[in-house]
């Protein structure tokens, strides 16, 4: 069984000043965030993960979300390109950092903007938010790295939240959850479960039955425990207030579902 991988980036100085898209702008207290931060990497760690802590990225205020940064795939690295500009210099510490794993690296270009958050791998499958981040020649990008290696890519348009995992995620079983008012096409998901809340549409696999996700989905936490699963809550609010959900906070490797 391969060993699970994290990579995490410390929330920086500047955490307060993050972009928000689709939610009034709310402040952040710093230091809940990072104590918030160290639970979350905690909770990965006590799960089986070893966390590597990529360099801080400090005058980015939502480095923080390193997944936006780089999508792996059967240990070949895609650096994103992200579709603000001002988080672009997040990605040369996480370049340095799947470097070191082993991985064979590759790079979206000009004109292409493409963010980790908008890619959910479920299987062999990747679907691809088409949205306000990432645009048609990114997915294009992807595509041609990804399709060689076996990947199926499948596009989705993203018009009502911030990325593609801001509105929907995978279980172990590769069912996609989201919140049905922020996902354009249900359809497009051979298996689709609605969840009844908005933070509830985020898991993170831990391993097994084991669900990382946001505390504040209390009711979606009943759904999955009914249906078998064990959800492991944890308080990411301060992230919340900057458009982030568990997923975003880690790049996980290793991993079948991301």
């Amino acid at each position: 069984m391969p060993s699970k991988k994290a990579l995490i980036r410390r929330p920086g100085p500047r955490v307060a000043d993050g972009l928000v898209t689709h939610l009034r702008r709310a402040p952040v207290d710093r230091e809940l965030a990072l104590r918030q931060w160290d639970a979350y990497v905690g909770a990965l760690a006590s799960h089986g993960w070893e966390t590597l802590e990529v360099e801080p990225a400090d005058d980015c205020p939502d480095a923080v979300f390193v997944e936006d940064t780089v999508v792996v795939f059967r240990n070949v690295a895609l650096i994103a390109r992200p579709g603000a500009e001002s988080r672009r210099g997040e990605t040369p510490g996480v370049e340095e950092a799947v470097g070191r794993l082993g991985c064979s690296v590759n790079w979206v270009w000009e004109p292409g903007t493409l963010d980790g958050g908008d890619v959910l791998k479920v299987g062999d499958t990747i679907y691809v938010g088409r949205g306000g981040r990432t645009n048609a020649e990114g997915v294009r990008q992807l595509r041609a790295v990804f399709e060689p290696l076996g990947a199926r890519v499948v596009t989705v348009p993203v018009t009502r939240v911030l990325h593609l995992k801001s509105a929907v995620t995978a279980l172990p079983d590769g069912t996609v959850i989201g919140y049905e008012p922020l996902v354009d096409s249900g359809s497009l998901f051979p298996r689709f479960l609605a969840v009844p809340e908005e933070a509830g549409a985020h898991v993170v696999l831990l391993g097994g039955a084991k669900l990382l996700m946001a505390a504040s989905a209390p009711k979606s936490a009943e759904l999955f425990a009914d249906l078998g699963f064990d959800p492991v809550p944890v308080d990411i609010g301060e992230f919340e207030k900057r458009e982030g959900c568990v997923t975003c906070l880690s790049v996980r490797l290793r991993e079948l579902y991301a």
